[in-house]
């Protein structure tokens, strides 16, 4: 039996609309996630006890503004911020390592452009003030579970608290000279201090100063997490490995 002409243009049509919609529908993926939102996988400990490595957030762009870097590649096709408001202190940020911008860390910025940053026995120290904190306890470094860990409760500048975890006894990165940040840059910090490859580090080995236009975005949220060991390729770890108390967990 033969095919009618009609009938084979009908199946291209359809065929031709199912394909539009597809690419429609990446495409606004595409504009949400350079424009508006993108997830992140929490690869490493370093900012324990709010981020863990399995949980899986989402960042906000548009809480800065952008920049290149809100581009994938970081390509330079600008220099600077558009829009936005400047980050403030004790946010939870996302960020391309000045380096090497194809590496993304997450860490909490502590110091402002112009601001004087220094940790005496673990307390920071901005601005000749003390960062407010109070022991809350001892507590579990995961990376070194063998070494005695206290924990420490932060205030932000607006009131909120985060948690902060300090091995016993300080660590000579608990103990610096003053940081004075450059302007247009930023000086952070990992939650889990004595296991942080942050700031406190030259950029050549470490973080270093962050240039503004080297911030991605935000973080506000977990949105899923699974514990480590969760792989693609092993489907019944998403279930054995899954840590539902995480999920839709907002960010001091």
């Amino acid at each position: 039996m033969k095919t009618s002409a009609s009938t084979k243009d009908g199946k291209g049509r359809q065929a031709f609309e199912t394909g539009k919609t597809i690419v429609y529908a990446l495409l606004i993926a595409l504009v949400l996630r350079i424009v508006l939102f993108q997830p992140f996988t929490i690869p490493s400990d370093s900012m324990e006890p709010a981020l863990r490595q399995g949980d899986y957030i989402v960042v906000s762009k548009f809480s800065y503004g952008w920049s290149r870097c809100s581009l994938p590649f970081c390509p330079s096709l600008f220099h600077g911020r558009i829009g936005g408001k400047p980050p403030q202190r004790g946010d939870v940020i996302v960020f391309q390592l000045p380096r090497d911008e194809s590496q993304t860390y997450i860490k909490r910025v502590i110091g402002l452009p112009g601001d004087r940053v220094q940790l005496v026995e673990g307390q920071v120290i901005v601005n000749g003030r003390p960062v407010p904190r109070v022991p809350i306890g001892p507590g579990v470094d995961p990376d070194m579970p063998q070494i005695p860990v206290v924990q420490y409760r932060e205030t932000k500048p607006d009131g909120r608290t985060y948690v902060v975890l300090q091995h016993t006894p300080p660590g000579e990165e608990e103990n610096t000279d003053v940081y004075v940040v450059p302007p247009g840059q930023y000086f952070f910090l990992g939650d889990n201090r004595d296991n942080s490859l942050d700031s406190r580090w030259p950029g050549s080995i470490g973080v270093g100063y962050v240039p503004a236009e080297n911030i991605v975005g935000k973080a506000q949220f977990v949105l899923f997490s699974w514990s480590p060991g969760a792989t693609l390729f092993q489907p019944w770890t998403w279930i054995t490995h899954i840590q539902p108390r995480r999920f839709l967990r907002a960010l001091a």
